[in-house]
């Protein structure tokens, strides 16, 4: 028996006992290979990640802003590639169109929170779609105060009509990305969203914003 090998396997179970004291992972044999996974990556993507100006002290924060800039402004390019020749003015018209169309009838203001706008840009939006008689208003059957918004037969229409070049698009956005590394992506992702979107619906006047956002990351 290879009695080195069982010593250092037994001081691995101790390492992963130490480290799981929050129990994160399952404390079983399928947590502890979890566990090895993860650390694994964890000190590969230390070694291999590396980014301009990082020698002369350049953040990772920094990275991630500036990435995250410039991924959004590549997502816009292809959106407005999508849309050439169409009845569409802009991107956010048939976001708007398929947030109603995947989520149902909404108020106006659920509709411009749902894609993370301020509230003049998105009633624009949305004054333009009903010009076009793509959504349409009707009272709320819970409280009659309040009007819903919904996508019309035409609104429909028009986004069956452009969403090949949509969905196109949004292929590319994912690039060259496995399979894993999506998944992975979306998981990174989906955790910075809903740190930021948390902070967003707060509704912290800008003045106060910094400060603020600042103690709710620490």
């Amino acid at each position: 028996m290879n009695y080195n090998l069982v010593q250092n396997i037994i001081e691995l179970i101790a390492q992963f006992e130490l480290s799981n004291s929050k129990n994160q992972y399952l404390n079983n044999v399928e947590g502890f290979k979890q566990w090895i996974v993860n650390s694994y990556d964890e000190k590969r993507i230390i070694n291999e990640t590396n980014w301009e100006s990082k020698a002369i002290g350049r953040s990772a924060e920094s990275v991630i802003s500036t990435l995250l800039t410039h991924l959004g402004r590549y997502a816009k390019s292809y959106s407005k590639a999508a849309i050439i020749d169409s009845e569409f003015s802009t991107q956010e018209e048939f976001i708007y169109l398929i947030t109603l169309k995947s989520f149902g009838k909404m108020t106006k203001m659920d509709l411009i929170k749902k894609n993370v706008h301020e509230k003049p840009a998105g009633v624009l939006i949305i004054n333009r779609l009903m010009e076009n008689r793509w959504i349409q208003q009707e009272n709320s059957t819970i409280d009659k105060r309040s009007k819903l918004i919904n996508i019309t037969e035409k609104g429909l229409q028009v986004l069956s009509r452009q969403m090949d070049k949509i969905r196109k698009a949004t292929k590319i956005v994912s690039g060259n990305l496995t399979e894993n590394e999506k998944l992975e992506l979306i998981y990174l992702l989906n955790k910075l969203n809903d740190f930021h979107l948390d902070i967003y619906n707060k509704n912290i006047d800008r003045q106060h914003l910094l400060n603020e956002a600042l103690i709710l990351s620490k």
